[in-house]
């Protein structure tokens, strides 16, 4: 038997569709029935020229109909500057707490027409990070956390950043500061437990890296607090998982500790339910409190006693920001943004 392989025509491939024109202003210009600075006036928001409804509605209408945008750097080239704020991931784990800051300043930030970037980790520290944020060309960056040094704050003004701001407990030389008095907090939850009439207090210390900005001046607050009383302080190190937390409960009646700031909530959460397995009463053996005022923390039983932190809107900040970039030259302002409150509840 032969088997007769049959030949098949080569057949051209399907031709790719032409890529469509990228729309331009002048598309925009013809559709719109108006001038090409007119279109210019209406989608850069300029209000310097007089431009009637109907015809700002008109344009706005035509250029979402072609999917016109307007490009960012030729935008950047007419007013001599970006519109673009730069905000470097944190480099230290973030809670639900600063992530909700975040995006309320980002949506803040958007409705005063700035583009918000928020630019991922990178191997590079300090200087050679504020190199790589400059090469986006930002008019303002916002540095939470330390780290950025003074050359830093240089290398981004040179590169046209009109101004420069840090978030966290360390003032840097030439850019403005948010400060946020993290040794308050500690104090805050420090007294609580002294007037509680506890004597033994353990403080959680994150061994996670990139915390020690935050978790060092808050356990220097509680020492602050107990100092001139009989009370002792006990730095207690933890990693954030459940087999670091349930060894440290495994041996808490050997520390013979009746209170402990856990540093925040969630930790205190962590440390709560392996006290339980280990039998350790809260609040009767050991008084808790975090710090963050977490809505699950409500939900627990016994009801988490926290540290409010009362941050700044994200709309005052946007404002912030808006001037210091409509001030270039202004000195270097310093603002402290942590306010601090105890939340007595069940577990202390």
């Amino acid at each position: 038997m032969r088997y007769v392989m049959a030949q098949i025509p080569n057949t051209p491939a399907p031709a790719s569709p032409a890529p469509r024109p990228v729309p331009t202003s002048a598309d925009v210009a013809r559709l719109a029935g108006v001038s090409r600075a007119t279109v210019s006036y209406v989608l850069n928001e300029n209000g310097t020229v007089r431009i009637s409804e109907p015809t700002r509605r008109r344009v706005r209408e035509a250029a979402r109909e072609l999917g016109y945008v307007p490009h960012a750097a030729a935008r950047a080239l007419r007013a001599g500057h970006s519109r673009m704020v730069l905000m470097p991931a944190p480099s230290f784990p973030v809670g639900p707490l600063y992530s909700r800051f975040l995006g309320d300043l980002q949506a803040a930030l958007g409705r005063l027409d700035y583009t918000v970037v928020q630019h991922g980790t990178v191997p590079q520290h300090g200087d050679e990070a504020a190199r790589a944020w400059a090469e986006l060309r930002p008019v303002a960056v916002l540095v939470p956390g330390s780290g950025l040094g003074p050359r830093g704050v240089d290398v981004l003004k040179r590169s046209g950043a009109r101004a420069v701001i840090t978030f966290g407990p360390d003032l840097v030389e030439g850019a403005h500061a948010l400060l946020t008095d993290q040794e308050a907090v500690g104090r805050c939850a420090g007294r609580h437990l002294l007037d509680r009439g506890r004597d033994r207090i353990g403080v959680l210390v994150p061994e996670e890296p990139g915390l020690e900005a935050f978790s060092a001046p808050r356990l220097a607050g509680v020492r602050s607090a107990a100092r001139g009383t009989a009370a002792t302080v006990v730095p207690l190190p933890l990693a954030y998982t459940e087999r670091a937390a349930a060894r440290l409960a495994a041996r808490w009646r050997e520390l013979r500790l009746d209170g402990v700031f856990a540093y925040n909530d969630e930790y205190a959460m962590l440390l709560m339910r392996a006290l339980a397995d280990e039998g350790v009463a809260v609040p009767d053996e050991t008084a808790l409190i975090g710090a963050d005022d977490l809505m699950l923390g409500r939900l627990l039983r016994p009801r988490l006693s926290t540290v409010h932190l009362e941050l700044p809107s994200g709309r005052d900040l946007a404002a912030l920001v808006d001037r210091l970039v409509h001030d270039p030259g202004a000195a270097p302002e310093r603002h402290k943004v942590l306010g601090t409150a105890v939340v007595h509840r069940e577990s202390s």
